[in-house]
């Protein structure tokens, strides 16, 4: 018996190691919940492996990001293509973020999820966080201290100075060269550190799936079992419906091939609840599965993960309008407008962290003179709402980058209609075709 028990191990880890990633996470997603809710309580025991997890893929965002974001720069030595990009980007993410939040108070009045709750004003709250002003966000996108900047994670002064230093390194010429060779071994050995941590993604994702189960429980999920459904309903629509529509109007494009290319990311982005945090991924999918061209995603990808947060504006539609219905307080046609408005612009500089919407809530409620008391509330069941957000946020990234690529000659149409076999082996061919003109 013991003679064909290590071959039968062999063959099982032969066996998961032929699965494809997202069929892995997804599996330890499963594994997770189930063992969550058998211990309860005891779940949090199995929180560090889910921490682990995530403080490895923290750990690349900055260093990634920025080299990204130079060799982004760099490759593109047409300096008015590179502003073309940007204003496509910036325009694209900011369209679709105002769509967004209009769909979350559209299925916030249709499903309306506070409407039975008779709540007052009068209870006491736990102080939140101040969302930042706009003149506040505007002001400090431009760091004091590049290295402070780097030091601390902030990635929006982060993007600043790596577009500005990548400008400078194409206007210098020749003396920009040797230094821009430095940032493109940077990024490729940050792209190969990435696939390294992305193979650990199932066994973290098993112990953050645990310790959410364990600790939210079926009884925590029943109270506000509609906010539930009406976020998730949203995100849904605005996925499969709005950009579906994109890819199949302005691109040209067919979206079930889309969604195959990004359901790894789309998985991480579920189970991390990060934006930020699935950077590492959708670079990965963007340029294997898609087959965009590496100068646009390393562009377009780390700009989104700042300035998109499609999924965060839904949420912040749904939630206002429960609040709203929660206290009774009727919002006028202007308040809706100021909503829309509020949501978009707070959009720019949310940090694409897990619970970063709460701080971006509280902005939201104030501007329409809403109690504060519905962000703890909200808070109760946040982790829950910031999973499938997420998955809208890093969505609209890589329809961005998707679509922008196309729009300037910059998407492998081939390798996009690939099925995700035959993609990572094009990449692979592409990526050695690299290094050899490299050499010559």
């Amino acid at each position: 018996m013991s003679k064909h028990e290590p071959s039968r191990i062999g063959r099982l880890w032969s066996r998961w190691s032929g699965l494809p990633l997202w069929l892995k996470i997804l599996i330890g997603m499963v594994l997770g919940m189930s063992t969550g809710l058998m211990l309860g309580k005891d779940a949090i025991y199995l929180k560090p492996i889910g921490t682990l997890f995530v403080n490895t893929i923290k750990m690349l965002i900055v260093p990634l990001v920025f080299c990204s974001l130079i060799v982004g720069v760099t490759s593109m030595q047409d300096t008015a293509k590179m502003g073309r990009i940007g204003f496509k980007s910036f325009a694209f993410y900011l369209g679709t973020t105002s769509i967004a939040i209009s769909l979350g108070l559209i299925v916030g009045s249709v499903i309306r999820p506070g409407s039975g709750l008779s709540m007052t004003p009068e209870i006491g709250t736990e102080k939140v966080a101040q969302a930042p002003s706009l003149m506040e966000t505007l002001i400090n996108i431009v760091p004091t201290n590049p290295v402070s900047a780097l030091a601390e994670g902030q990635i929006l002064q982060v993007i600043v100075f790596a577009v500005a230093l990548g400008i400078a390194l194409v206007l210098i010429g020749e003396h920009g060269k040797p230094a821009i060779r430095v940032f493109e071994s940077l990024a490729e050995a940050m792209y190969k550190l990435t696939d390294m941590v992305m193979s650990l993604a199932p066994y973290g994702v098993f112990g953050l799936m645990a310790w959410v189960a364990g600790e939210y429980g079926m009884e925590m999920l029943l109270p506000l079992i509609k906010v539930i459904v009406a976020v998730y309903i949203g995100c849904f629509l605005h996925i499969v419906g709005f950009y579906s529509l994109v890819l199949s109007v302005f691109a040209r494009l067919n979206p079930l091939h889309f969604f195959k290319g990004i359901s790894n990311a789309m998985a991480v982005a579920f189970t991390t609840s990060s934006s930020a945090g699935s950077l590492p991924a959708s670079m990965k999918c963007a340029s294997e599965y898609l087959g965009v061209n590496k100068k646009i995603s390393s562009f377009v990808l780390p700009l989104g993960t700042t300035i998109n947060m499609d999924g965060t504006a839904l949420y912040q539609g749904v939630t206002a309008l429960f609040v709203a219905q929660a206290f009774g307080i009727d919002l006028t046609w202007v308040d809706y407008i100021t909503i829309i408005l509020t949501a978009t612009l707070a959009s720019i500089g949310t940090a694409g962290v897990p619970g970063a919407g709460l701080v971006m809530l509280t902005l939201v409620l104030t501007t329409v003179g809403l109690p504060l008391e519905g962000v703890a509330i909200i808070a109760g069941i946040d982790r829950i709402l910031d999973m499938a957000r997420t998955v809208v946020n890093v969505s609209g990234d890589l329809v961005a980058t998707t679509v922008i690529a196309k729009s300037e000659n910059e998407l492998d149409i081939e390798h996009y209609n690939a099925d995700m076999q035959q993609s990572a082996l094009i990449a692979e061919q592409n990526a050695v075709d690299t290094i050899e003109h490299g050499r010559n």
